[in-house]
């Protein structure tokens, strides 16, 4: 057992590991965090999306010691004071969610793109959530849903 620090979600926190723990089972079994979905646990799908130091990765392929001194963000760490993000409202607004399996993950891919490009093409967003399978809606509606995330982000 290691012990290592790191913060999610603005929150600080001091965990012991395993050395062969991956994030993904550092921020569901031992943080509780189980918004962040493992599908194919080999990188390919996306459904472990998270943000580590504004980049997002594949929590299924991140080593938990990898993580120390690290910031990341998770699904949960969008709400604030009970609200939806606006990149979430905007996923229920364009009806860019069924079973709901990839959503965390598309949400952080989405959430990464436009911070860092505000007022992207719809190329642009499908090349951002390129990273993230989706089985249900297409990618239609989601691509809907992040031009109209970042017009929501601009109202606030």
């Amino acid at each position: 057992m290691k012990e290592i620090k790191l913060k999610v979600n603005h929150k600080d926190y001091h965990v012991a590991i395993e050395e062969d723990m991956r994030l993904l089972d550092l921020l569901r079994n031992r943080l509780n965090l189980t918004g962040t979905k493992e599908g194919c646990g080999e990188g390919e799908c996306g459904a472990c999306t998270v943000i580590m130091d504004g980049i997002t990765v594949n929590s299924c392929m991140v080593m938990a010691f990898q993580a120390e001194n690290r910031e990341i963000f998770t699904i949960e760490g969008l709400e604030k004071g009970g609200r939806l993000d606006p990149i979430q409202q905007a996923f229920l607004d364009e009806g860019a969610v069924q079973c709901g399996f990839c959503t965390p993950g598309m949400v952080l891919s989405a959430k990464a793109l436009l911070d860092k490009n505000p007022k992207p093409t719809r190329e642009e967003i499908r090349e951002g959530i390129s990273g993230n399978l989706c089985r249900c809606t297409g990618y239609n509606k989601i691509v809907d849903a992040i031009e109209k995330a970042s017009e929501y982000r601009k109202e606030e």
